[in-house]
């Protein structure tokens, strides 16, 4: 459904009639297309005191292709290196980096600050770095003009495992990531030959993708070079095979909580998966009160249990090839809850628990990275049906004061999923144009 507001704020007298009301007045956001695959502008770099690995950062930088300068009239992002920030001089640093040149961002722009983790033996180093995940939530919360801004930490020793993170942040791929804080190992990246196909050569799997926000992603790894196969319940098969055929793709109609589904994904990528998405996912609302236990056991058994059985099956049988990418669909339903879907928070948030569990061990023992993304309010064909004030206010409760699309969360997929991303490991990273619930 259209967001009518949105386009009502984008017309002259729109836009006057809501800044006199106070009312929220969304940016129209930029996402990748064909045209613009980049931001049109310079990248400032800037740096909080004497920062050591100055010039690895700036070699990430560049190699992302966007032009790097010190100092822009109006550039298109802003990168600050804060990873020398130990204390509150360090954080003194941050203002002064960032005060005199804030306005100056263009509309659509990006704010990336780059940190480290808190240290667990230095406590004011800890309270500085920590102060940087308050600092940059708040800014995105001020920023406006459908800027973005976040936070990276970096190991010191492998800055250069962050190009594939900076290429997705400072892109119009990231238009509805804003507010968040991505932690990267040091793994080394894998090389990728082809940026315009990072994919090319490689085997995804995407669960619930018949339509939606599964097709989307199918959609948007088929376009980065991935062979993918389609995967969505035996109902759903003419969707199912009317999307994989428009993507060159495999259609295979299978129940994700059948006892032999793992088997048959198996059969179905005899060379194994490269890139393994678990998106299939369920509702069943009713407050718990009034809850049996089947509407219960179903939004359980699709969203968390047969992800849990499939992944512990697909990794011990070796179908997830090394190298390879699992990512799982959480929810900031399952960060901030929901009325009405405990079941469906609950299944949610065993998913961040399972990334932050397995993430570690499946990278030790199977060179295999787990991450998951949160959506928040996407415009499906569900939001779609929500009552209209619920649905406005899931719209503009966010910094962006609009709902996402699904190429948003199928683009963080793609970023996940790419040969160059081997550092970004255990995390969870929410689009929800940071939405005003939860963390």
């Amino acid at each position: 459904m259209a967001d009518r507001y949105l386009h009502l704020t984008g017309t002259a007298p729109g836009k006057f009639l809501t800044r006199k009301l106070g009312l929220p007045q969304p940016a129209r956001l930029r996402r990748w297309t064909l045209e613009t695959p980049a931001l049109t502008g310079p990248v400032v770099h800037l740096t909080a005191g004497e920062s050591a690995v100055t010039e690895e950062l700036a070699a990430a930088l560049t190699a992302t292709g966007l032009a790097v300068t010190a100092r822009a009239d109006r550039p298109a992002a802003l990168v600050l290196d804060a990873t020398a920030v130990r204390d509150t001089t360090g954080l003194a640093a941050v203002h002064a980096a960032l005060h005199p040149v804030v306005r100056s961002l263009a509309p659509g722009g990006r704010i990336v600050v780059v940190g480290v983790r808190p240290s667990p033996d230095d406590h004011h180093q800890a309270a500085a770095q920590q102060a940087l995940e308050g600092f940059v939530r708040s800014l995105g919360k001020e920023i406006g003009k459908g800027a973005t801004v976040q936070l990276v930490r970096v190991d010191p020793r492998a800055v250069a495992s962050a190009e594939s993170t900076l290429r997705f942040l400072l892109s119009p791929r990231s238009a509805y990531v804003s507010g968040q804080v991505i932690e990267l190992t040091a793994a080394a990246p894998d090389p990728v030959t082809d940026w315009a196909a990072p994919l090319t050569g490689r085997t995804a799997l995407v669960t619930g993708a018949a339509r939606g926000i599964g097709a989307s992603v199918a959609s948007v790894l088929a376009r980065d070079g991935a062979h993918v196969i389609c995967l969505d319940a035996p109902q759903a098969q003419e969707d199912l095979v009317r999307t994989a055929d428009r993507l060159g793709a495999t259609a295979l109609p299978l129940d994700i909580t059948a006892d032999d589904a793992a088997a048959r994904i198996a059969a179905a990528a005899p060379d194994g998966l490269d890139v393994l998405v678990h998106n299939a996912g369920i509702t069943r609302d009713r407050r718990l009160a009034n809850m049996p236990a089947d509407r219960w056991a179903q939004v359980v058994d699709v969203n968390l249990d047969s992800v849990l059985r499939t992944t512990d099956a697909l990794l011990k049988t070796g179908t997830v090839n090394r190298g390879g990418r699992i990512v799982a669909t959480a929810s900031i339903a399952g960060i901030a809850g929901n009325n009405g879907q405990t079941n469906y928070a609950a299944s949610k948030a065993g998913i961040i628990g399972l990334v932050r569990s397995l993430a570690p061990r499946a990278a030790a023992d199977h060179g295999v990275t787990v991450n998951a993304v949160a959506p928040g309010f996407i415009e499906t064909r569900m939001t779609a049906a929500v009552p209209l004030l619920i649905r406005e206010a899931g719209r503009r409760m966010n910094s962006l004061a609009q709902g996402g699309l699904p190429v948003d969360v199928a683009e963080t997929i793609a970023w996940f999923a790419q040969p160059a991303s081997a550092a970004v490991n255990g995390q969870v990273v929410r689009v929800c144009g940071q939405s005003l619930l939860g963390a």
